[in-house]
């Protein structure tokens, strides 16, 4: 939830601008935000480039209460965590990967005051007192540090001002659910100012076990940021950030998506039905796996993450140019239990425990933009460490019957050079031309999968290593026909690195490193704000020539078929985004953004089955699929839209709001089953005293009550769901100074 509302924040200096009132149903027109997403103070009309932008105020008005809450409010944008654990996976366009290990990255970006987080576990507790978010959809390179082939998503978050404001929320929902947040700001000298905000949130278990009746899905989570300004001249400021959170949260329960026999062997255990109630789940542990992980013998699925770090970030005006230093150092502690039979039954308990480390700097040179030609350069440099692994509880599975201990140690290396040059060939047409080229060397030192229990067993070990050269760019060009409204055209190449495949492994080659995959991106826009700039209609259409595609899939060996993140050769995707706002009247706003993609494999050959030796057991013939001309596993259609009045009666300001969202029905490669479409609804009323600063919001999530799948698995043995939260309501108040 934001902590302070766009009109009650001062505007901040590079790259962190306020966003004003532009997020605010209230004026006559739509107002401006003026974004970074190119490095430089500009209008989000202006960025020539398909760009979604959430203002700070906008965030609980439209239910965004976490990061995984953005795909109900950005085009093209997915995200969500296999198996329903704490590490979501971004996708945008179509572009992005599933993978459930913790040492592999990203195909989106994700960054909070211009540091990468770029392991998704790092990103659960990032929005609090959040001045934007921008979401960029496109290869990103040539400006940001790091490599992507899906976009990027910013979360620029609230500086500190000179003038003293504070504020807090108070939020309580259904299932005892309590939210508290605040901030402090204001000026400690003449050239030092602070702002400190907290978030904490607790309760709100909507799951039940379906055996005990207990409850599941308290957040117990507290985090905390602080932040000091120091501007010692009017060409200088400095920027030091720390941040802390813990999250003990429960986990998420799972349900079953058909009839599932437990202990599947002589004796055979509990038969249990589908489930067909939206809260019920199911979970249990055994004692050798609660010593193990050091858990209760009771215990439920739960997290205890741990995160901090600091980011330093100097800016100078040296006259002709602007030089720019951001180094920042994050830390993250990952302990988390899921049991993915979603039973009593010790068939697919997990426990991951993971060590991560991030520490990175960029120092970029820009122009000032005083004249017809722009440029902007730099180097980056990160190192990133995860250690640890995960165990694995089969114990009662017929297929292994034992426990799996799986670890490593994760090294990364990165250096880039990067830069980027707009040239104005007249007043109204430019064209544009950026490169990165990048040097990564990633190990993975001391990988061991084992079979811990009942009987010790060494599967695999290997320590494999390898090595990236890759260059991206970008070039467009940009015309502007009209005052407000201009046309774009661009043609980019991004690149995803690599990485290592870290599950239970009973063979060295589920170990060989797969490849950077390599996306080439067509597209074309345009951007237009008509009738006296109270309506906004943005358009953008692409086609993406994809290579090297990593995809959670299997290989087979002599005696294994084991999951594995392979690359596809060729593919390719296309789709059109078209996005929306009206103030029709004075103090009412309406959003809407409808797209549309649709991709195809080109080239595919993926192992099908394979036939069995009646005597050895090994497999003896390998069956591939050609899959080219298959479509990609990917929703087509989304819709998302919003529409917030503010209504004046007397001495009171009623705001009404309310928040939908369509995604259509996608394939899950893991359960190889069609996850269905769904519509989700929020709605929101908010009443304030015209002239005193405090707010009390009625809200409404998942207004219908709908049941969304959000992804369906298949673990071992169990076909499961992971699903949204039922209906909540709850009542926020809010104050500021």
């Amino acid at each position: 939830m934001s902590l302070v509302s766009a009109a009650s924040a001062e505007a901040q200096a590079a790259p962190q601008i306020q966003a004003n009132d532009a997020d605010n149903a209230t004026g006559d027109g739509l107002g401006d935000i003026l974004v970074t997403a190119r490095r430089r103070e500009e209008s989000e009309q202006d960025v020539s480039a398909a760009l979604t932008v959430i203002g700070g105020g906008e965030l609980d008005r439209r239910n965004i209460f976490n990061v995984n809450d953005l795909e109900n409010s950005v085009p093209s944008l997915e995200i969500d965590s296999q198996f329903g654990g704490g590490q979501p996976q971004f996708r945008l366009r179509g572009v992005g990967g599933t993978d459930y290990a913790a040492n592999n990255t990203n195909t989106v970006g994700f960054y909070i005051d211009e540091l990468a987080y770029p392991y998704g576990a790092m990103t659960q507790n990032a929005l609090f007192d959040v001045s934007r978010i921008e979401v960029l959809r496109g290869p990103q390179g040539t400006l940001y540090g790091r490599n992507t082939t899906g976009g990027a998503i910013n979360v620029i978050t609230n500086a500190p001002t000179r003038e003293l404001s504070a504020g807090f929320d108070a939020t309580y929902g259904s299932y005892d659910e309590l939210a508290l947040e605040g901030f402090l700001s204001g000026p400690l000298t003449n050239t030092l100012s602070a702002r400190l905000a907290v978030s904490t949130n607790y309760g709100g278990a909507w799951q039940i076990n379906r055996d005990t009746g207990e409850e599941l899905g308290n957040r117990n989570q507290e985090s905390a940021r602080g932040k000091l300004r120091w501007e010692p001249n009017a060409d200088t400021t400095i920027d030091l950030t720390g941040n802390y959170t813990r999250d003990q949260s429960d986990g998420r329960g799972l349900q079953l998506l058909n009839d599932f026999q437990s202990h599947n062997y002589p004796p055979l255990g509990v038969l249990y039905p589908a489930d067909t109630d939206k809260r019920v789940t199911g979970w249990g542990i055994s004692p050798y796996f609660a010593s193990l992980i050091g858990a209760d013998l009771d215990a439920k699925p739960f997290r205890d993450n741990e995160g901090y770090g600091a980011t330093l970030r100097a800016q100078g005006d040296l006259g002709w140019a602007t030089l720019t230093g951001v180094f920042g150092y994050q830390n993250f502690k990952r302990r988390e239990f899921n049991d993915w039979d979603a039973t009593a039954s010790n068939e697919a308990g997990t426990f991951f425990f993971n060590d991560i480390e991030t520490a990175s700097g960029e120092i970029r040179l820009a122009s000032n933009g005083s004249g017809p030609f722009n440029w902007v350069g730099g180097v980056y440099h990160a190192n990133e460490t995860v250690s640890g692994g995960f165990y694995s509880d089969f114990t009662e599975s017929s297929r292994t019957g034992a426990v799996w201990s799986t670890t490593y140690d994760q090294e990364v290396k990165t250096t880039a050079l990067f830069g980027n040059v707009e040239q104005f060939l007249t007043d109204n047409l430019s064209i544009s031309a950026g490169a990165r080229y990048e040097f990564e060397t990633r190990r993975l030192d001391n990988f061991r999968s084992e079979v811990i229990a009942p009987t010790y067993q060494l599967r695999a070990t290997a320590s494999p290593q390898r090595e990236m050269r890759e260059w991206s760019g970008r070039a467009a060009i940009d015309w502007r026909f009209a005052p407000d409204v201009h046309a774009y055209a661009s043609v980019s190449r991004g690149v995803k690195s690599g990485g290592f495949t870290t599950y239970n492994s009973g063979i060295p080659q589920q170990l060989d490193p797969y490849d950077p995959e390599k996306l080439i991106a067509y597209e074309v826009g345009l951007k237009s704000a008509l009738l006296d700039d109270t309506l906004r209609f943005n358009l953008a259409g692409f086609y993406y020539d994809y290579r090297d595609q990593q995809l959670q899939g299997v290989i087979y060996t002599a005696t294994s078929r084991v999951g594995r993140i392979t690359n596809v050769p060729k593919s390719h995707i296309y789709g059109a985004e078209a996005e929306l706002t009206w103030a029709p009247m004075r103090n009412l706003r309406i959003t809407q953004a409808l797209s549309y993609k649709y991709g195809e494999y080109d080239e595919f050959l993926s192992p099908d089955t394979a036939v069995q030796d009646p005597v050895t057991g090994e497999y003896v013939d390998i069956l591939y699929n050609d899959r080219a001309g298959e479509r990609l596993p990917l929703p087509d259609l989304d819709y998302k839209g919003s529409v917030a009045w503010t209504i004046p009666v007397g001495d009171w300001d009623f705001e009404p709001e309310v928040n939908y969202a369509y995604r259509a029905s996608r394939y899950s490669v893991s359960d190889a089953s069609v996850i269905p479409s769904y519509w989700l609804a929020n709605a929101n009323i908010g009443i304030s005293p015209a002239d005193m600063p405090v707010k009390v919001t009625l809200w409404v999530h998942n207004l219908f009550d709908e049941y969304i799948q959000e992804t369906r698995n298949r673990f071992i043995t169990a076909r499961t769901v992971s699903t949204h939260p039922p209906r909540t309501v709850g009542v926020r108040l809010s104050y500021r100074y």
